[in-house]
């Protein structure tokens, strides 16, 4: 029995690093697979591809941090799917500058896309998992979000609430069987990572005690057990995914 059988998911941000990740490895334990992407159709389309020969996946075009559009997007997957069991608020961006030169725009847009998207996104499947009386909702945050980081003030930020919003949703909604956690990534290497100079890439290596950087596959295995019933005790959690750079 595949740990995720029977159980859908819906994963935002999923057509490139560590949502591909969680969506490859959700798919391979049998979690039928609802995910959004911004633009990159193709890459919709070459995850559909690669992943419909193990189960039921549709991609839906949907921005996150649209309240309306996200409301849309459940009544779409419940429609399409039947139920909603796990949700991975995934998607996020970067616009890291020091405060001094950060400007407004910056600020309001990485709040909107890694914040707001969060609030939305649960809200919107809150009444489906309450008439089911079950689900686990699982929330992306950063080792920022934890310990700062200069230079990601609006980062940070934005991941720190992530943090205390998943705090209250564990306790709001603990009662209906939905639980809520969070996963707090370290130094992962995607896409993003490969244009980053070598050395500095080996730097931060070194720095870390298990001494390379993490893998989407790392995160995804991290989702998977607070998917799965393994972690039906489990709930209001924040999950340090970081090699061992921050032990608190």
């Amino acid at each position: 029995m595949k740990l995720l059988e029977g159980k859908t998911a819906i994963i935002t941000g999923a057509t490139r690093g560590i949502g591909k990740g969680i969506a490859q490895v959700f798919a391979q334990q049998g979690a039928n697979i609802a995910f959004t992407y911004a633009s990159s159709k193709a890459k919709a389309e070459e995850l559909e591809k690669e992943l419909s020969s193990l189960v039921k996946i549709k991609g839906y075009q949907s921005d996150a941090a649209d309240f309306e559009a996200t409301q849309k997007l459940v009544d779409e997957v419940v429609k399409e799917f039947g139920q909603i069991d796990i949700v991975v608020n995934n998607a996020g961006i970067t616009r890291d500058n020091l405060i001094l030169r950060m400007n407004k725009e910056d600020w309001d847009e990485v709040i909107r896309v890694n914040l707001d998207s969060v609030f939305n996104l649960t809200k919107a499947v809150t009444k489906p998992m309450m008439k089911q009386r079950k689900g686990s909702i699982i929330n992306m945050s950063s080792v920022v979000g934890i310990k700062g980081n200069a230079g990601q003030a609006n980062y940070a930020a934005s991941k720190a609430g992530i943090v205390g919003f998943s705090k209250s949703i564990a306790l709001e909604l603990g009662s209906r069987n939905i639980r809520c956690n969070v996963v707090a990534p370290g130094f992962i290497e995607t896409e993003m990572t490969e244009v980053l100079d070598e050395k500095t890439v080996q730097e931060w290596r070194d720095n870390i005690p298990l001494k390379r950087g993490g893998t989407p596959e790392d995160i995804a295995n991290a989702c998977l057990y607070l998917a799965s019933d393994l972690s039906g005790y489990v709930t209001g959690h924040v999950l340090n995914v970081n090699g061992g750079m921050l032990t608190y």
